[in-house]
């Protein structure tokens, strides 16, 4: 099928939502079906109904009631929708069942934000990490020679990728595929850290960029640094982590890397697909935890994104909170309940800016005392020292001295102003 086709049979399709009212979930279930209908928008469907159910237990047959299997099936019929979109993940069985008594596609959340992964994937190693994903989540549904994908003809919305290109495959040559995969991102994953290891030589803090999609984390990125990231108003519109160099007020330099978005029920194929991208928030020396102060579920996504944090190992690392959008509300300051240090910004504006630049310069440098000190240039053992337990800001040489500016432990400052008094006696 042409992409022009492609495109046409995905604006044809219809779908109707259906969300479960659960009791501890940190998202209350409309807003999360709203959520559903971006991310459904994104992909390129066109919402025409949704449906509630209050569920204790999820069914282990349909997830819903059979009443309610069957009061959507006569809302497919009524709004003549050919997909349904359920707003939590569904077993192998329970989709199976669900095609079989309502007759139109089922798509769960995990396939449709996979499905907009595909979509949005533009560097070698995402789409790796994509094609992993899909992959590890088709893996259980390859049943009777995927007679369940075949029907579903021309493509659409929880089908791109593998499904539409492998539907003759059999299970060993799907394992196959996703080992090939592996060996391929171990071997991208090498080649990271052999550069991270080599930025670690060089003690310069990295910065991550963290937040729930959409919340203006690539806006931030480009006011920054002009890193010119894609920014659209649309969910995960940036998938592939991009690295600048920012220079703080104070004149050192950090690392600032754009990271993708978290997101509610998050499919946990993407954390493990994405888990070399998502070592940049890991290994990060501070996050830049960016929230977006213009939405009424601003604290829940702040919890969303601080939950993935923990599952992704990245839960001690320090975090300055940037409230992001403020402009939009008219907030002189964070919203109430917000983080007392937390900095209140527009990045498409520009404003609060030079704040959020002193919050990060204070974080890394926090413990570090600033020393100024001209030396001879031949003594390379103490410019060494400064660069193995500090930061060097500036060098300037001339007649034969060299003039250091740079960040480094109090003890090293003693230990740097002995070693220039014992040079000159």
């Amino acid at each position: 099928m042409t992409g022009r086709l492609h495109q046409t049979a995905r604006i044809r399709e219809r779908g109707i939502l259906v969300g479960a009212d659960q009791p501890g979930s940190p998202i209350p279930v409309r807003e999360s079906l709203a959520e559903l209908g971006r991310l459904a928008a994104t992909a390129g469907l066109a919402t025409v109904g949704e449906i509630v159910q209050v569920v204790k237990r999820p069914s282990p047959a349909t997830f819903i009631g059979a009443g309610k299997v069957e009061e959507v099936k006569a809302l497919v019929a009524a709004q003549d929708a050919n997909v349904v979109l359920f707003d939590d993940p569904l077993a192998p069985a329970q989709q199976r069942n669900l095609e079989k008594a309502i007759g139109v596609k089922i798509v769960d959340r995990s396939a449709l934000i996979l499905d907009i992964f595909a979509m949005r994937a533009r560097s070698t190693e995402g789409k790796l990490q994509v094609e992993l994903a899909q992959l590890q989540y088709l893996m259980p549904r390859l049943t009777r020679a995927w007679t369940h994908l075949s029907r579903q003809a021309g493509g659409g919305v929880g089908t791109r990728g593998p499904g539409e290109t492998q539907l003759e495959v059999d299970r060993r040559r799907v394992r196959e595929r996703i080992a090939h995969l592996r060996r391929r991102l171990e071997d991208v994953e090498r080649t990271r850290n052999v550069q991270r290891e080599e930025r670690g030589a060089l003690p310069t803090p990295t910065v991550a960029l963290v937040g729930y999609t959409n919340a203006g984390k690539s806006t931030l990125m480009n006011a920054l640094t002009k890193a010119g990231v894609l920014v659209e108003d649309k969910l995960f519109a940036t998938l592939d982590p991009t690295v600048r160099r920012l220079r703080l007020p104070d004149g050192q330099t950090v690392l600032l890397a754009d990271t993708v978005g978290f997101i509610h029920k998050l499919p946990h194929q993407l954390v493990e697909a994405f888990k070399s991208t998502l070592e940049q928030v890991r290994s990060a020396d501070l996050l830049v935890h960016v929230v977006d102060a213009s939405h009424p579920g601003w604290a829940e996504q702040r919890v969303v994104t601080e939950r993935v944090l923990g599952e992704i190992g990245a839960g001690e690392v320090p975090v300055v909170f940037a409230f992001n959008k403020c402009d939009v509300q008219g907030l002189g300051a964070p919203p109430t309940g917000a983080p007392p240090d937390a900095v209140c910004l527009s990045a498409r504006a520009g404003e609060g800016l030079p704040a959020l630049l002193r919050s990060i310069e204070e974080r890394v440098s926090s413990g570090l005392a600033r020393v100024r000190r001209t030396m001879p240039a031949d003594r390379g053992d103490l410019l060494a020292l400064l660069r193995r337990t500090g930061r060097i800001l500036e060098e300037y040489y001339r007649d034969g001295e060299v003039t250091v500016t740079a960040l480094v432990p109090p003890r090293v400052a003693g230990q740097l102003d002995h070693a220039l008094r014992v040079g000159r006696g």
